[in-house]
């Protein structure tokens, strides 16, 4: 009798039902993987065998659905495992300034918007980049656009956000000498903005949930600012969904967080299946399009400035201090680190503390930080999209350091865990760019930038299921079906990867049944 799993395949213990079992036939496990029959019932795997062995091996039992999926391919539930779900479920309905190539342009974007959709209320858009442009945003060019309306533009990297003169005097920041304002000072102008009722966004975010089921999503890790715990808790208390979601925590709710005795995968709400703690979030520092990511070498035209090596935004000693009150009372941190100076720093802590924990991006690195990662257990959160979709912004400013930047096949080489995000909305909450990003390192039909740091198919798709390869008895049934094999697909068919049907716990959160 052959085992694919590798496991025995009796029954495993079964938290409570989740629905009718069900035995999934004539179905690849894995990517170029054999045909078998995998059964679920209570929201777990309960056997993995051979196709052509009898049903009564697959421990069918009466009453059991049997799902004839034709040879397609079963793989393990995939995560987005960096996410900001309210501000990418409020940008898919916001107007979007991806692509655009100079202030000018973004400005006239705004005024045709406006026009179009009329309204008093404050216009919000998200996605420029302005890291190449060749002239700066300015309020005054948004007051010439819209000037009776409120403007406020995230970037796409959410380190910045740019208002005309009505928004900045309805933030209380009328004096606001450019309206770019950049880092934590942008958050809390934001903060101060009006924002939709919550019952509102808990609709969209649930939307959110659903769509990113429908590309073979099963769990996020939810690093949208403010009390995200507190957010969910509320989500939680009404349905459950579609995806597995881990809610980090900021260092201003920690005390909060502690007094409660909640840690890293408490449950939160009725759905506490579903709806955990996750970690504590802390920065290093800034990112690469604003120029604010801590880097050991200037910035090119910043030199002999204030912040020409980027910021530090927590001091290394108090970086350490939070890590070890979170980590003692477990809460494990995840710590942004973009530059190669701030990825040290972020190393040089958790050497410090000696806990478990990740760190998030870890986009330019210094090659002897690179086995750290596995000495000191620390996984690297990082998102591929960035890697196509900065080159040319990195190209310029870490100019004869970019053979160290995303440095996927090297950390994997290193022995690190690597776990693919999105970053969404930076880029699209979709794992199969990430996966087609990884493999290929260009998404324009330009060659592969750095094609030495490409990934293998098989690696990649590990990092997009949080290092699950297999499909073995006794794992929760958070399961994805395509139907393309990705061994055999080109980057283009891993982009627009066909997904037939999502199963988290075992439910249906996407497909025909």
């Amino acid at each position: 009798m052959t085992d694919f799993a590798g496991t025995s395949r009796g029954p495993v213990a079964q938290t409570p039902s989740r629905g009718t079992a069900s035995t999934l036939a004539r179905v690849r496990l894995g990517a170029g993987g054999p045909l078998v029959r995998v059964r679920v019932a209570d929201g777990g795997v309960t056997h993995v065998v051979a196709e052509q062995e009898s049903p009564a091996s697959a421990g069918l039992v009466p009453g059991d659905r049997v799902l004839d999926l034709d040879g397609r391919v079963l793989l393990p539930g995939l995560w987005d495992a960096h996410v900001h779900l309210a501000e990418w479920a409020s940008a898919r309905r916001r107007l979007d300034l991806s692509g655009t190539a100079s202030a000018r342009e973004v400005a006239d974007r705004v005024r045709d918007h406006g026009r179009a959709a009329p309204g008093g209320s404050v216009l919000f858009g998200y996605g420029f980049r302005d890291g190449l442009w060749s002239d700066a945003p300015h309020k005054e060019l948004l007051d010439a656009a819209l000037p009776d309306r409120p403007v406020a533009l995230v970037s796409a990297d959410l380190h910045a956000v740019w208002l005309n003169s009505a928004c900045l005097a309805l933030a209380g920041r009328g004096d606001h000498p450019t309206g770019l304002i950049r880092e934590h000072e942008g958050h809390v102008v934001l903060s101060a903005l009006p924002e939709a009722p919550a019952e509102t966004v808990d609709g969209w975010v649930a939307d959110a949930c659903r769509a990113a089921a429908a590309r073979g999503i099963t769990g996020v890790i939810d690093f949208q600012f403010g009390d995200t715990v507190g957010a969910w808790e509320r989500r939680s208390a009404q349905s459950p969904p579609a995806v597995r979601v881990a809610a980090a925590v900021y260092p201003s709710h920690l005390d909060a967080a502690l007094a409660r005795g909640l840690r890293t995968g408490s449950g939160i709400g009725a759905h506490g299946d579903l709806v955990r703690v996750g970690p504590l979030k802390l920065f290093t520092d800034g990112s690469l399009n604003t120029r604010t990511a801590l880097c050991r070498d200037p910035y090119p035209g910043l030199e002999g400035t204030d912040g020409a090596h980027g910021i530090e935004q927590t001091p290394p000693d108090e970086l350490v201090r939070l890590m070890r009150r979170a980590a003692t009372h477990g809460v494990e941190p995840a710590v942004h680190a973009i530059g190669d100076r701030a990825n040290t720093v972020a190393l040089d802590a958790f050497e410090a503390v000696r806990c478990r924990g990740r760190i998030e991006h870890a986009q330019l690195l210094s090659p002897e930080d690179l086995p750290r990662f596995a000495e000191l257990d620390v996984v690297a959160g990082v998102q591929p999209r960035h890697a196509t979709d900065d080159r040319d912004v990195a190209d310029r400013y870490w100019s004869g350091r970019t053979e160290r930047a995303f440095a996927y096949a090297d950390l994997l080489a290193a022995g690190a865990r690597l776990e693919f995000g999105s970053d969404a909305p930076v880029s699209p909450l979709d794992p199969w760019l990430a996966v087609a990003s990884a493999v290929s390192r260009t998404d324009d039909g330009r060659p592969a930038w750095h094609p030495e740091q490409r990934l293998p198919v098989r690696d990649a798709l590990a990092a997009a299921a949080r290092g699950r390869r297999l499909i073995r008895v006794g794992d929760p049934a958070d399961l994805v079906v395509v139907d393309a094999d990705p061994l055999a697909a080109g980057p283009d068919t891993l982009r627009a990867m066909p997904v037939h049907a999502t199963m988290t716990d075992g439910r249906w959160t996407h497909g025909p049944y």
